[in-house]
């Protein structure tokens, strides 16, 4: 008996895999290829700071384009683009070895560490395009009253790839021979095209009215402006996207120089952390449906808080580990009531410009965070020992995140009265 072919949902869902597997890598090999060139904390975080600054500057163009352009077509591109710019990344390492000792301050190379930027540069903004068409894209695969469920079992593959096998085996790689992860990235993006290119269907929104990009950039903010959940939802997001990227950048100085771990300890930490969230993006549905959408986003948020603060409170590799499981679970949660409630409630010829505007707000504050983490180490080593110094960019999130957490919890109470826990409006 000949086994039938992939659904859409599950060729759909592993393009997503691939391209999250090589997103994984990613987490790894940028931000430690950047202490392999340098130690100083800024220029540290000027690599992640790179790959996410186009989410800020092409968040609303990309909404513009994904309503316009056939987003399955938009995603191909955008992920040929990313293999070109990886396989430029490992060429360009390759010729630059061997690579000299980092220095406290400036680069051991800086042709190759301005060649990396330039990469990190494309590579983010391909990403903003392909996720931009990505996410509208779910809608027209599944029905609405399965989006949680579908976005739970999606979140899982991607956390496998992004998070557990994409870290252990950019660590591993890296740890070995300094540019193949970057080579594998180009052949886990060809991959995710042959995926993407066999997906058929019709995935070109509805048009409505003449093309002009500043009325459509105008009815997405306007669309967002005018409801009141989104834009509390557009602000926590942001909010706690900058906070998240204090923590994670200031992570990898953390567990190099204060828990001794090496390149595979630290992937391998992340990887542990990531089985906490693919266990949450099997479970969301289920503590959705039971806690209802408001007190899963209250509880989320909250449980953000105290992982931040656990986390420099960690004794080693395996404490920390822990925590980002739970963190991770708790972070899975959250986006099923986020993207759901998104995903159902806008119309689809809208959907991409919405969607951009929501994720300048949320995605855009990424850069300020990856900022924020280098300055609070470089002022804090000027008053206390070095050690307790890559430890303040987590004090300083969970912080952050429980006045965000008070500020927020009588409104999402609110924000999701009279939504049910699968997201439809009750009657």
């Amino acid at each position: 008996m000949t086994p039938s072919p992939p659904s859409p949902l599950h060729r759909f869902i592993l393009a997503s895999g691939m391209t999250n597997l090589a997103d994984g890598v990613a987490v790894v090999v940028w931000a430690w290829l950047a202490t392999l060139l340098t130690r100083d904390p800024l220029l540290v975080t000027l690599m992640p700071i790179t790959l996410r600054l186009p989410w800020f500057l092409f968040a609303l163009p990309a909404g513009v384009v994904t309503d316009r352009v056939d987003r399955r077509r938009l995603i191909l591109c955008m992920d040929v683009v990313r293999a070109c710019a990886f396989a430029l990344a490992a060429i360009t390492i390759w010729l630059a070895l061997p690579l000299a000792p980092a220095p406290d301050t400036g680069t051991a190379d800086p042709a190759l560490f301005a060649a990396l930027l330039g990469c990190a540069l494309l590579v983010g903004t391909a990403e903003v395009f392909r996720d931009s068409a990505a996410q509208t894209m779910l809608p027209a695969i599944v029905p609405h009253d399965k989006l949680e469920r579908a976005n739970g079992r999606l979140w899982s593959v991607e956390m496998v790839g992004n998070a557990l096998l994409g870290p252990a085996v950019g660590a591993f790689l890296i740890a070995s021979v300094v540019w193949l992860p970057f080579a594998l990235n180009a052949l886990c993006f060809l991959i995710a095209v042959g995926l993407m290119h066999s997906l058929k269907g019709r995935f070109t929104p509805r048009r409505t009215g003449t093309l002009d990009w500043k009325k459509e950039l105008g009815d997405g903010l306007a669309f967002l402006r005018g409801s009141a959940l989104l834009r509390l939802l557009a602000v926590i997001t942001g909010v706690w996207n900058l906070l998240h990227q204090m923590v994670v950048i200031a992570l990898v100085l953390h567990v190099q120089e204060n828990l001794g771990l090496g390149a595979s300890g630290y992937g391998l930490v992340l990887a542990a952390g990531a089985l906490g969230g693919v266990l949450g993006g099997f479970f969301a549905e289920r503590i959705v449906r039971r806690l209802g959408s408001g007190a899963s986003a209250q509880w989320m948020t909250l449980a953000s808080a105290l992982a931040f603060a656990a986390l420099p409170l960690a004794p080693n590799g395996w404490a920390v580990a822990a925590v980002l499981a739970a963190f991770e679970f708790c972070g899975l949660v959250w986006n099923t009531v986020s993207v759901s409630y998104r995903q159902r409630h806008l119309p689809d010829e809208i959907l991409g410009r919405v969607n951009a505007t929501y994720r300048l707000f949320a995605w855009g504050m990424m850069p300020v965070g990856l900022l924020a983490s280098g300055l609070v180490v470089s002022a804090a080593e000027a008053v206390m020992p070095r050690s307790l110094a890559l430890q303040m960019p987590f004090y300083v999130a969970a912080t952050g995140v429980i006045v965000l957490t008070a500020w927020a919890w009588r409104r999402l109470d609110a924000g999701f009265a009279g939504v049910d826990t699968t997201g439809t409006r009750a009657a």
